[in-house]
């Protein structure tokens, strides 16, 4: 779970993440989304892929990149449980009980 989050640390991979999550891209097509070297977008894809966030497959002269949608959703369910454990889904609380006021004791004022 630690190399999930240690990827997920970046802006950048985060950013490659959402454009995974629409559809599939070659590297190429995913550089030029950025404003940074090839070589530096093949690092964050490799982090990406060793930690299991992303898949690869070689195309002919490209390799093409897809979002692994079962190792993260795995890897924030886990996070889920450990720091918020319990049986129920994990939700928004309940609403705090109303309390009633009191009803005043006329007599008692007088």
């Amino acid at each position: 779970m630690s190399k999930v989050f240690d990827a997920l640390a970046s802006d950048a991979r985060r950013k490659i993440l959402a454009y995974l999550s629409r559809d599939g891209m070659s590297a190429g097509e995913i550089a030029a989304r950025f404003e940074m070297s090839k070589p530096a977008i093949s690092k964050h894809l490799q982090i990406l892929e060793n930690a299991g966030l992303v898949t690869s497959e070689k195309r002919g002269q490209f390799v093409w990149y897809a979002i692994a949608h079962e190792t993260l959703n795995d890897a924030i369910m886990n996070f889920l449980q450990t720091v918020a454990p319990r049986d129920e889904p994990v939700g928004p609380a309940p609403p705090p009980p109303v309390r009633k006021p009191r009803a005043r004791d006329d007599h008692a004022q007088r």
